[in-house]
């Protein structure tokens, strides 16, 4: 898969980050509007001050500055209100779910475009409000109403007021813990996706023998992203192979080694130090734009916080997992290898260590377990993914990992007295069927509480 260079992916990276770019882009449309329409009102006003467009607003001078005054002075509290109502959502998803879903949303769309949204209209009604011109204002004595431009400012309110009204009905629906949980499945889905998209079938890469020289890099931080070209071009430059050490989302620190290089005795290894520290891009928190095990670590947290006895809530955790299972079972098909960089003859330059799927099952699993121990409906839950999950992995790849978890969970459950231990074999019992490939039928005992006949 062929990728863009670093310096457009980190804008990109940057703008869907941040809350700010698309309100900022709206105060730009809003000031080029706002000095382009009056101009075009200038245009195409008659000698005796009146528009051709039968539409437009039809009012004097001072009635134009009273709705322009009264738009922009409307929309500035509104949109303090769209802030507020924006902080006191990440404050209450913060301390409920995870500090980490604060990131979904300031980079939910409908939160930054109802805020450009406003912000534009703001701005372009004080920006025409700035062109009224009455007898005895300005340097001459005509007088000068925008009317298009103020009929568009209505048009702008009107667009404002239905769109505070979809953004109140989507923070009452985002605040969810469901919602939550499904756009954080989205992100995972979309960072597979991108980054998960090599050829399955594809050689793994061949790194020289001999003894490898260790490089490090001068900062700290999480590793959020690689140049891979550019690192790779250097280790051309110097016939070298480099392979990194740490996966995207682990933490590098100054002057500990993060990389390993094969080069010949004696090489000049100074411009590809130079360039791993330029490639290398360290921020101060993970991101889920390349790390495939992030937002599954999102999803943990939620279920994580939902056992802790201050919130008790064993049915968000069984929720939780239920795509925590989703998760595992997708990736579980996809390849997991490293990301290979190859000059123009086809020679290994650079590789990127990728996450194991037994990093990813233990990631998933670890810390629900662990909570989990005297909730029967949470190890349930979780007996239930390992099956999933013994099931849709393809056959044998994940045996022993499967076989090792339920032992796990076994013990758990004998710790927990309000478990049958009858119940628990019969959990073994339903993970090895499904990794032999089976799933047994189970017919109901009792007579049918409700029938019915399709129509003929």
């Amino acid at each position: 898969m062929e990728r863009p260079t670093s310096w457009p992916r980190a804008l990109v990276r940057a703008v869907r980050g941040s809350l700010w770019p698309v309100p900022v882009i709206g105060v730009v449309v809003a000031i080029g509007l706002g000095i382009a329409l009056p101009a075009l009102d200038g245009a195409l006003e008659a000698g005796d001050g009146q528009s051709p467009l039968t539409f437009v607003f039809g009012g004097g001078p001072s009635a134009a500055r009273d709705v322009l005054a009264a738009i922009a002075g409307s929309l500035i509290s509104v949109t303090g209100l769209v802030f507020s109502l924006t902080v006191v959502a990440m404050q209450l998803s913060s301390s409920q779910y995870s500090p980490r879903v604060l990131q979904t949303f300031v980079t939910d769309r409908v939160v930054q475009f109802t805020l450009g949204q406003l912000v534009l209209t703001f701005v372009y009604a004080l920006t025409v409000l700035r062109t009224v011109r009455t007898e005895s204002a300005g340097l001459t004595s005509q007088p000068f109403v925008p009317r298009l431009s103020i009929t568009v400012a209505y048009v702008l309110t009107l667009g404002a007021v239905v769109g505070l009204l979809l953004f109140l009905g989507h923070i009452t629906n985002a605040l969810r813990v469901e919602t939550i949980i499904r756009d954080v499945h989205d992100e995972a889905t979309r960072t597979f996706d991108d980054e998960l998209g090599a050829d399955p079938d594809a050689a793994a890469p061949r790194l020289p023998d001999g003894e490898a020289v260790l490089l490090t890099v001068g900062g700290s931080g999480f590793l959020v992203d690689v140049d891979d070209r550019a690192v790779a071009r250097a280790a051309r430059e110097v016939g070298a192979v480099v392979l990194l050490d740490p996966c995207i989302g682990d933490p590098v620190l100054a002057r500990v080694p993060v990389a390993h290089v094969w080069a010949a005795p004696g090489a000049d290894l100074a411009p590809l130090e130079q360039a791993l520290e330029a490639g290398l891009h360290l921020e101060h928190e993970r991101s889920p734009a390349r790390d495939v095990g992030y937002s599954l670590r999102k999803v943990v947290d939620i279920a994580g916080r939902a056992l802790s006895p201050g919130v008790n809530d064993p049915t968000t955790a069984v929720h939780a997992l239920s795509h925590i299972s989703a998760l595992l079972g997708d990736v579980a098909h996809r390849p997991l290898g490293p990301a290979v960089t190859r000059d123009e003859d086809g020679a290994t330059r650079f590789v990127v260590p990728q996450r194991t799927l037994e990093s990813l099952v233990r990631l998933g699993l670890e810390e629900p377990l662990q909570y989990a121990e005297g909730s029967p409906a949470v190890l349930r839950r979780i007996a239930g993914v390992l099956r999933e999950l013994a099931w849709r992995a393809p056959r044998g790849r994940l045996d022993d990992v499967v076989r090792d978890w339920t032992a796990r969970l076994a013990a758990t459950a004998g710790r927990t007295a309000d478990l049958d231990p009858a119940e628990v074999r019969d959990w073994r019992s339903d993970v090895e069927d499904a990794l032999a490939g089976r799933w047994p039928r189970s017919w109901p005992d009792r007579a049918a509480a409700r029938q019915r006949t399709l129509p003929g």
